[in-house]
């Protein structure tokens, strides 16, 4: 509850900065925590104290600059940085090693899923750059990651208003499946479309043959 009052008395502050500097700040692996402030902030937009669109604005902004400044620590500086001064952003050795057992077990994906594992997500792009993950590859799992997560975690608050707590603790604990049914649902639409599209096409080629042939 402490922790709540606190980010009520940052958003009467200072508004939308909140989510980007705080954002930022946490993927840099700083203690904020991210995924309460969002809900909370959908919950400020559900009550019509704040925009939602600028919210997630600022989110997506604050989590991928995060993201990105990690990237490029980890490229550029490389481990014996991360090693010697990994403490005073609270990367230690351990946390690096989970991490590194996460990229082994999951690849490339687990930029795009980390977001949602608690602990991880705060390394995964210190753990790019040092892996010298090409920059374009990293950007594609990394910002489209963060898209869902800033979108799952701001709709919370501002779906359920007065109940998001509840809804919170829910999402927080199942982000990862109801992340996967978001991915699965949109396959099978994608899958859909495509096909409708692809046979409208075999279709409209059909029918030019047979009026080219009775002409």
């Amino acid at each position: 509850m402490e922790v709540l009052r606190w980010i009520q008395l940052l958003f009467e502050e200072y508004g939308y900065l909140v989510l980007f500097v705080g954002l930022l700040l946490e993927f840099i692996a700083l203690p904020f925590p991210g995924e309460t402030t969002m809900a909370y902030a959908g919950y400020l937009s559900y009550l019509g104290s704040l925009d939602f669109g600028w919210l997630l604005i600022m989110a997506f902004l604050g989590t991928t600059i995060g993201m990105t400044i990690t990237y490029f620590i980890g490229l550029r500086a490389g481990l014996p940085f991360v090693n010697r001064f990994g403490k005073w952003i609270f990367l230690s050795p351990r946390k690096l090693e989970k991490t590194r057992k996460w990229f082994s077990k999951y690849g490339h994906n687990l930029i795009l899923i980390g977001y949602f594992i608690p602990g991880v997500r705060h390394f995964t792009g210190y753990f790019s750059g040092l892996n010298a993950l090409p920059f374009r590859k990293f950007a594609l799992y990394a910002y489209s990651g963060a898209l869902f997560w800033v979108i799952l975690f701001l709709s919370v608050g501002r779906i359920f208003g007065p109940q998001w707590q509840v809804a919170f603790h829910l999402a927080e604990m199942y982000s990862l499946w109801i992340v996967g049914g978001i991915f699965i649902i949109a396959l099978i639409y994608i899958s859909y479309r495509f096909r409708k599209k692809a046979m409208l096409t075999v279709s409209t080629k059909s029918s030019k043959k047979r009026v080219k042939r009775s002409s």
